[in-house]
């Protein structure tokens, strides 16, 4: 081979510029001229092609839409950039959300950006190592309370009606979030060049799934696609209170995203289920330990434990007979595997998994048993 290759420029004007997510959905977001331009690079995340997965249950079209490429690690970043942008319009000084830990990242690093005052709120011991270290890095001010999600957010709707120190909410019940979040429903169809037959998501707060099926609902009306998804969603079977048809006073799950017992977004999360003619179904801590493996092992794919409910209830369908070997399926991905690095560790062995060997070549192939 010639030790170089010498290659012709490409002009400046092909190379094009990344689109920004606002920008590029611009038609379908609440933006007015007077709404500042805030943005970290989030969206254009990779959908990808699970080649080995798909083929060893049978649904060779499988896809996942990896969200924790999104500048803090998780898909929060689509709607926290529009709800901190109108917060900002709107004349806020200072934002607030409750978290399991990817909304508070989130919030911290465009309320950042933005100059505004983050408040955190989160449930004590109960939040994943690399969530609360983001959040603080940003210069959040966390509060950890003697409770779960469901208290934090009580404590946070609370605060956000008081006007001694106004402060504007962030979590998912403030609309704009969800506008943001339908940008990845966009991308999907964009990118697949059609709306996917299915479309498998985890539900913890319940906002995510509503977006995603808002905003196929709108690039449906929009003459963008010409039929919608199937929505599944699924819980971790120690806190599914849509599955179980009430609300989980004390939710337990390793998938600390999705450890929620009483999620805001409930009834639209049913409403996205039952219009689409899908499913909430719950999977076990195993089933989604498994599978997060399973992604990492063969797809070379690190998410955290709560992303992989979404592929383990496909997984689960798929051997139960209940997914057609023909559908398009996309499975989200919510937040990156070094959100919570504990889980990883223990997944991996920890040390005990690092082989040791003398510094010299005989000595690294012996221990590897060559």
């Amino acid at each position: 081979m010639p030790a170089s290759v010498n290659l012709p420029a490409v002009p400046a004007a092909r190379l094009g510029a990344r689109p920004r997510l606002v920008e590029r959905y611009r038609d379908f977001l609440p933006i007015t001229p007077e709404t500042p331009l805030i943005t970290l690079g989030e969206g254009n995340t990779p959908l990808v092609h699970l080649d080995h997965v798909g083929q060893r249950i049978g649904v060779p079209n499988l896809y996942v839409k990896y969200e924790g490429m999104n500048p803090t690690g998780s898909f929060k970043d689509r709607g926290m950039v529009v709800a901190i942008s109108k917060a900002v319009e709107e004349g806020a000084k200072a934002v607030i959300c409750a978290s399991t830990g990817n909304t508070s990242a989130s919030a911290a690093a465009y309320g950042a950006v933005a100059g505004l005052e983050v408040i955190v709120v989160l449930p004590k011991g109960k939040i994943a190592l690399g969530k609360l270290i983001q959040a603080m890095a940003a210069g959040a001010k966390v509060v950890a309370v003697d409770g779960n999600f469901d208290d934090a957010l009580e404590v946070v709707r609370e605060m956000g009606e008081q006007r001694d120190h106004p402060v504007t909410i962030v979590n998912s019940i403030n609309p704009y979030r969800i506008d943001g979040q339908m940008t990845a429903a966009f991308e999907t169809c964009d990118d697949l060049g059609r709306a996917p037959d299915i479309l498998a998501i985890p539900v913890g707060n319940a906002g995510n799934i509503t977006a995603y099926w808002a905003g196929f609902n709108r690039y449906e009306a929009a003459g963008r696609i010409a039929a919608k998804p199937k929505m599944f969603g699924f819980q971790a079977a120690g806190a599914a209170p849509i599955v179980l048809g009430h609300p989980v006073e004390k939710p337990e799950t390793i998938a600390t995203a999705i450890r929620i017992g009483n999620p805001a977004s409930w009834k639209r999360a049913e409403a996205a289920r039952d219009e689409s003619g899908g499913l909430i179904e719950t999977v076990t801590d195993d089933e989604i330990l498994a599978t997060y493996r399973e992604l990492s092992t063969k797809q070379g794919i690190f998410c955290e434990p709560a992303s992989a409910a979404s592929l383990a209830g496909i997984v689960k369908l798929a051997a139960a007979g209940r997914v057609p070997g023909d559908a398009t399926v996309v499975c989200v991905l919510t937040g990156h595997g070094l959100k919570d690095p504990e889980t990883a560790e223990k997944s991996a062995g920890g040390a005990e998994a690092i082989i040791e060997a003398p510094a010299t070549t005989a000595g690294v192939m012996k221990s590897l048993g060559w």
